[in-house]
C-alpha cells in the first residue's frame, strides 16, 4: 500500500511518505517549521519526496491528512492541497482525527507494546483553550470515549480507564504549564507530542478498511470551534468585568 499523509495544523508542517515493495514497507518523513512557511514549502516538499521515492501521485492508494480541530489556517492549507492532487491523480482522500494521530504518537513512542491503554490527546486551540479528545487502544485499534472538544485548561479533568495505562498527550505541557490541574496531570503520564503524518500513516489501513475514505471534492476539515476571534464589544466587556473584579 503507497500512501502519502500531511499535517499543517500546528506550527511543524509532518509529511510522511510510505512505499510497499518487494522488501516490505518503507516509510520517509519531513519535519519543519509550519505556520506561514507551509503553504509555501508544503507542495515542493511532497514532490521532492514522491521523487526520491520513485512513486507517482497516481500510484498513492490514499492521500491522508490531518482534518483536525488544529489551527484554522493550517487545516485549510493541508485540505486544499490534497484535494487539488487527490482530484488530479484520481485517488481517495483520508482525512483522519488530528487529535487521535496525537494519541497514536504517544501510543508508538511511548508504550507501542501495550495490548491496552487510554490516551488523553491535548492541542493549544489559542484564546486560552484547548482541544481535548479521549481514546482507547485495545485489540490493535482505536476507540472514542471522548469525542474531540474545546475545554479551558484549568477546567480538563483526566478520566483514566481502571486497568490501563493512562497517557496524557500534546502541545499544551509548556503554554498552560500553570493552569492544567495538577492532580490530574498526576493521574497520568505525560508526553509531548504531535499530529504526525507518520502517525498518520499508521492508523490509515484500519480507517481506511472502514471506509472512512473520501472523495477529494468530499474532504472537509473538523474546525470544532466557528468562531476565531473575539468582537471589540465582547473584549471590551471582559475588560471591565476584569477591572470590576479587580481589588
Amino acid at each position: 500500500m503507497n500512501l502519502l499523509a500531511l499535517d499543517t495544523g500546528t506550527e511543524f508542517l509532518s509529511i510522511a511518505l510510505r512505499t510497499d515493495g518487494a522488501d516490505g514497507s518503507r516509510v520517509v518523513e519531513h519535519l519543519s517549521a509550519g505556520g506561514a512557511k507551509a503553504s509555501t514549502d508544503l507542495i515542493a516538499a511532497i514532490l521532492g519526496m514522491l521523487a526520491d521515492a520513485g512513486v507517482r501521485l497516481a500510484d498513492l492508494d490514499a492521500i491522508c491528512f490531518g482534518s483536525g480541530p488544529g489551527s484554522f489556517t493550517g487545516l485549510r492549507t493541508a485540505c486544499s492541497v490534497v484535494q487539488g492532487l487527490a482530484f488530479g491523480a484520481d485517488v481517495p482522500v483520508l482525512p483522519v482525527d488530528s487529535l487521535l494521530a496525537v494519541a497514536e504518537d504517544a501510543r508508538f513512542r511511548t508504550l507501542p507494546d501495550a495490548p491496552e491503554l487510554t490516551v488523553t490527546a491535548l492541542l493549544d486551540a489559542r484564546m486560552d483553550e484547548m482541544y481535548a479528545a479521549r481514546y482507547l487502544y485495545t485489540g490493535g485499534q482505536w476507540r472514542t470515549l471522548s469525542p474531540s472538544a474545546l475545554v479551558r485548561p484549568q477546567d480538563w479533568v483526566a478520566s483514566p480507564v481502571e486497568g490501563a495505562p493512562h497517557l496524557v498527550a500534546g502541545n499544551v505541557f509548556t503554554v498552560y504549564a500553570d493552569r492544567l490541574p495538577a492532580t490530574s496531570l498526576d493521574a497520568a503520564e505525560v508526553v509531548p507530542a504531535l499530529p504526525t503524518a507518520a502517525a498518520m500513516l499508521r492508523l490509515a489501513p484500519v480507517l481506511l478498511a472502514q471506509g472512512l475514505a473520501v472523495d477529494a471534492a468530499l474532504a472537509m476539515p473538523s474546525y470544532i470551534r466557528d468562531k476565531v476571534a473575539k468582537t471589540t464589544a465582547e473584549r471590551e466587556a471582559e475588560k471591565a468585568a476584569a477591572a470590576a473584579a479587580a481589588p
